[in-house]
């Protein structure tokens, strides 16, 4: 018995079973999950799910009840979401770092075929609702990018959500400490549930991260 079994909800043995041919990337935006995640899968016949993909699916498959931090960010216009509230409030009520929708994520891998691999990858993989899920540890990490390096990432391929505010200089600010804060936050999780994380910065390249992370899922 795994030493936290006792005290797991009724039917998550069997759940664990049935995701045994899923490996989970997850980790701060723009530490190159879904690059690696489709170069492994590539080299490894295995099929990539990627969580951010299935963001409006989700979203509009969520219900308010369900998923209130959600509702609310539905209803904000581009400044309130991210240029006239603190990052620290930016952080504590995104829905998706809340958790919410990941049920909609299971559902998914679910119906995926069991004799098939697949790699889930997105931010959205919290380690406290994926270790439970895990047969073997090692079937997960999480890309912990650096301040350098994720600032490098967004400049690269633009500033998307930004250029849509009335202040794009604040709002790329905003977007940068929350992910910085959300990023340690995953630091420290995986630390404390004993899970494996890999810290991307500018000096490691493309094949050596994929390496590393090819490495830690066993693959």
């Amino acid at each position: 018995m795994r030493p936290d079994e006792s005290e797991e909800p009724p039917g998550t043995a069997a759940l664990r079973e049935r995701l045994r041919h899923v490996y989970w990337i997850g980790g701060g935006s723009g530490a190159g999950k879904s690059t690696v995640a489709r170069r492994i899968a590539s080299r490894c016949g295995l099929r990539v799910y990627s969580t951010d993909e299935v963001m409006p699916d989700h979203a509009g498959r969520s219900a308010p009840e369900d998923a209130p931090y959600l509702s609310r960010f539905k209803s904000m216009d581009m400044d309130e979401r991210w240029v006239n509230r603190p990052p620290e409030t930016m952080l504590e009520t995104f829905h998706w770092f809340r958790g919410e929708g990941f049920n909609l994520i299971v559902e998914d891998l679910l119906r995926s075929p069991a004799d098939t691999g697949v790699i889930a990858e997105g931010f959205r993989l919290l380690p406290h609702l994926v270790k439970p899920l895990l047969t073997e540890p090692c079937r997960a990490v999480w890309l912990l990018s650096t301040p350098e390096f994720r600032r490098s990432a967004f400049e690269g391929r633009g500033w998307e959500i930004p250029s849509r505010t009335s202040d794009p200089e604040r709002a790329r600010h905003n977007l940068l400490e929350r992910d910085r804060m959300f990023t340690d936050r995953l630091s420290k999780e995986t630390r404390h549930l004993g899970l494996s994380a890999i810290e991307v910065d500018t000096t490691m390249s493309e094949a050596e991260l994929t390496r590393q992370v090819t490495q830690s899922l066993g693959l």
